[in-house]
């Protein structure tokens, strides 16, 4: 297991530096950062050429890459356009996302987990047709129609919550934006439990145990949803990091200072070290993500051994 472990280790460090020199890449083609600074009104030229080199963009692309780098493996990520430094930025930020993304995580393991292991043992009931059904809907309605309706009828209408979080953004105050950001993927978590459970009860490992007089609960628990469970882990592994960097919208939508409003911020004024500072650790996010899960496999299948 040490030894894998390494391996994988060290095969993160090209994925990481290929991921992010795309995205510095891109990030620096999409416009010129000194416009966006200066705002309605150009720059004249000596203070765009001060600017540029107050940033370090009068370099060429290689070098800034190699310099970012760098920086980065000291824990330095630049200095925003407006003069605060981005570790500052990701302080106030990523705890806030972090726990939005706990509790749609929470969401998508304890309810699409739940509803796929009820509708798998019960296919072709009326409740496997209504959470089939249910699912359906919301993974075609956008999660900005889900979050603009919720915030209307629970925050205006009716008065259960408050429409926007506040600045401490609380547990108590995520629990609608959570389910909001984790709506799409419960219902994908859901049918997907409900697929294996589905194809795993007619295995012959599922029979043997029946065969042996097992209780049903401990055919369910500890044969049948283990195996099952593997792919479920898959995707809800890779989707931590998909949900800190897709809360754009949520955030948005009810006052969230969080990853998302941060690069919305940073996209919109086409602040280069925000948007790359914070992407960069969401890279991190998804590559540690990736082998927490892969090590999760040998917990849920013995079967399964990493030499």
């Amino acid at each position: 297991m040490g030894r894998y472990v390494a391996r994988r280790l060290l095969q993160m460090i090209p994925v990481f530096i290929g991921a992010t020199l795309l995205i510095f890449l891109m990030v620096n083609v999409m416009g010129d950062p000194v416009a966006g600074l200066c705002g309605e009104r150009a720059c004249d030229p000596a203070t765009a050429a001060q600017l540029k080199r107050e940033f370090g963009l009068d370099q060429p692309l290689w070098r800034q890459y190699a310099t970012y780098m760098g920086n980065v493996f000291t824990g330095n990520f630049g200095t925003a356009f407006n003069g605060q430094p981005v570790t500052e930025l990701m302080a106030a930020a990523f705890p806030v996302t972090i726990r939005l993304t706990i509790v749609a995580i929470a969401f998508e393991i304890v309810i699409g987990i739940a509803l796929g292991v009820v509708t798998g043992l019960r296919r072709g009931h009326p409740v496997d047709t209504g959470v089939l059904l249910a699912t359906l809907v919301v993974i075609s309605v956008p999660t900005f129609v889900t979050g603009l309706l919720l915030q209307l009828l629970l925050g205006v209408a009716w008065g259960w919550i408050k429409p926007s979080v506040s600045p401490a953004a609380t547990f108590g105050e995520l629990i609608v934006p959570g389910l909001v950001l984790a709506s799409v993927s419960l219902a994908y978590v859901t049918r997907l439990t409900r697929t294996t459970i589905a194809e795993n009860k007619r295995a012959d490992y599922v029979r043997t145990a029946t065969a042996k007089g097992l209780p049903r609960r401990r055919v369910v628990t500890r044969h049948l949803l283990r195996n099952s469970l593997i792919p479920v882990v898959t995707f809800i592994g890779t989707d931590i990091g998909a949900l800190m960097g897709g809360a754009i919208v949520t955030e948005r939508i009810f006052n969230i200072h969080g990853v998302g409003y941060q690069l919305y911020q940073g996209i919109l004024r086409q602040n280069t070290q925000t948007v790359v500072g914070f992407v960069t650790v969401l890279v991190l996010v998804f590559l540690f993500a990736n082998l927490l899960v892969d090590l999760l496999y040998a917990v849920l299948d013995p079967r399964i051994r990493y030499a």
